[in-house]
């Protein structure tokens, strides 16, 4: 009988067309047909979505696939139909009633193989219980980072995905992302309940894609760059150019198309079926460009993307590296472009700051606390809006305050601890989350003003060493990126150190050169620390 490894290729080739697949690739899924969960971290078009769709056809019963965006969904649906593999299915808001009740149909049946929901289904009590029924022999995690409140895109209905994973009965579980940091990683592993899980970590190094900062000093100054680089970088193909706001995202839009480029701007506040033209036409090249908010993300799989140029610094690295990564899939040359003012991080300090709802958390402890039995989420009635009911929820689950049953439903974890204890700790846990958010945009901060080497920076930031200087960015061009390597070729401070500092506590060392050292601490977020300061001082210790 053919090992593990020559079955899943074998089935790669016969039913994807895929001749030989990717040395990570195969280990991810090498580990799930052995019963392992895994982690698997590979950049933007690395063949992700493989990991799970190759073994779901060597085991004995269907995929679900949790996925955060509709379009995202459909585009892997898509990309199933192109080949030999049973049908794919989704079960969201966007399907009606007889939709959605044939795509249950077809995986009961068998004839569907896959399954895509999105995290807010699996909130529901009785598309848990279908889940069951159904015996699921894969659940897949994708974009895993959401789940992580260390992860720049976390969004708390992830949170409810362990007590459904062992409601299912813990079939294997497969968590995919294109971005974690090391720290971001422990915390995908441990908020899914992931056992005895195997980590596959692909390499975040894009070399094909060129990398540059240009400082504006002025709004207006800025504002015509745009339009100028943008007009520039067309000539080599399409390309995206990621904004800050909405009024940005149409105005920009508008001016381009006044250029002569063919341009469309693409954000949240659009109707969902406009967006979605937006994003077929532009895979289809209707578009020239496509000026954007952060929200035309997650599911853009358009391989040859020449240019990102953002107008403005996004609110993390982990953000810009996303974003960034939809250039150059073909691996052919792209360039990646970052019109900088310091003042436009001011901006995104404003929008990123949250409060926590502390008038909600105190009375869903209270009811909480009061009740002589578990609730269902749905069933505790209290004031503040669905999303902050929601966050109150998630932040009293993350302090131990509550607990969820095999079933989903919460309790009250210890009679004895006063309510206002557990909303105190509640509230601390969202100002921590805030402090990291706000050091995030600091680490933004020194991608844009460094003058070693951004490609070394950029992967320093995610764990990831880079030996000499990449020779493909503008400050290896310009000869800074060499003299600042050079000063730092005693370094000491390995990435993923664990240390420990007096006043901020443990952490994590992710990168160092010779003047500073980045470190991401538990209760503070990234702090760029003096080398000097750290070596006279021995402000930093093994634990």
């Amino acid at each position: 009988m053919p090992d593990t490894a020559q079955r899943l290729q074998d089935v790669a080739r016969r039913t994807f067309g895929w001749e030989r697949l990717h040395p990570e690739q195969l280990q991810a899924m090498t580990y799930l047909i052995d019963g392992h969960d895994v982690l698997a971290v590979l950049p933007t078009g690395a063949g992700k979505s493989a990991i799970y769709q190759v073994p779901a056809l060597l085991l004995d019963g269907p995929t679900l696939v949790v996925s955060p965006l509709l379009a995202l969904q459909r585009d892997q649906i898509d990309g199933l139909e192109e080949t030999r593999a049973p049908e794919a299915v989704a079960v969201n808001s966007a399907e009606s009633t007889a939709q959605r009740r044939e795509a249950w149909a077809e995986v009961t049946s068998g004839v569907a193989e896959y399954l895509f929901l999105s995290p807010e289904q699996l909130a529901k009590d009785d598309v848990v219980e279908r889940l069951a029924a159904l015996g699921v022999s894969l659940f897949v995690v994708d974009e895993a980072h959401c789940v992580s409140a260390w992860g720049h895109d976390f969004r708390p209905d992830y949170l409810r995905l362990a007590p459904v994973i062992e409601q299912l009965g813990h079939p294997p579980v497969v968590a995919l992302t294109a971005t974690a940091a090391g720290p971001v990683r422990d915390d995908i592993v441990a908020r899914l309940g992931l056992r005895d899980a195997r980590q596959v970590i692909g390499s975040f190094n894009r070399p094909e894609l060129h990398l540059a900062v240009e400082r504006e000093t002025s709004e207006e100054r800025k504002r015509k760059a745009v339009a100028e680089r943008v007009t520039e970088l067309a000539r080599t193909g399409h390309g995206l150019v990621y904004v800050a706001s909405r009024k940005d995202a149409e105005a920009y839009a508008e001016e381009l198309s006044a250029g002569g480029l063919r341009a469309a701007h693409y954000h949240a506040g659009m109707r969902t079926a406009d967006r979605e033209t937006v994003h077929e036409t532009f895979l289809a090249d209707g578009y020239d460009v496509v000026v954007a908010t952060s929200a035309f993300g997650m599911g853009i799989d358009k391989p040859d993307v020449r240019f990102v140029l953002h107008a403005s610094a996004p609110e993390s690295l982990d953000a810009y590296y996303q974003q960034i990564g939809r250039a150059g899939r073909d691996g052919d040359p792209a360039r990646c472009v970052l019109l900088y003012r310091p003042e436009d991080l001011h901006l995104q300090t404003f929008l990123t700051a949250s409060r926590a709802p502390e008038e909600t958390i105190r009375e869903v402890a209270m009811v909480l606390a009061a009740a002589s039995e578990p609730l269902r989420p749905s069933a505790i009635d209290v004031g503040g809006s669905a999303a902050a009911r929601t966050r109150a929820l998630n932040l009293l689950e993350q302090v131990g305050a509550i607990v969820a049953d095999e079933d989903g439903a919460l309790r009250y974890a210890d009679p004895s601890v006063p309510a206002a204890a557990a909303v105190a700790a509640a509230v601390d846990v969202a100002e921590t989350h805030q402090k990291l958010i706000r050091s995030r945009i600091e680490m933004m901060r020194g991608y844009a003003e460094t003058l070693g080497c951004r490609r070394q920076f950029l992967l320093g930031y995610f764990g990831e060493t880079l030996p000499e200087p990449c020779g493909n960015c503008d400050t290896c061009e310009d000869g800074t990126a060499y003299e600042v390597h050079a000063a730092a070729k005693d370094a000491r401070y390995a990435p993923d150190s664990a240390v420990e500092h007096a006043e901020f506590g443990p952490g994590v060392v992710m990168s160092a050169d010779a003047d500073t050292i980045t470190v991401l601490f538990d209760d503070v977020g990234y702090k760029t620390l003096s080398r000097a300061v750290v070596e006279e001082e021995g402000l930093l210790r093994a634990p």
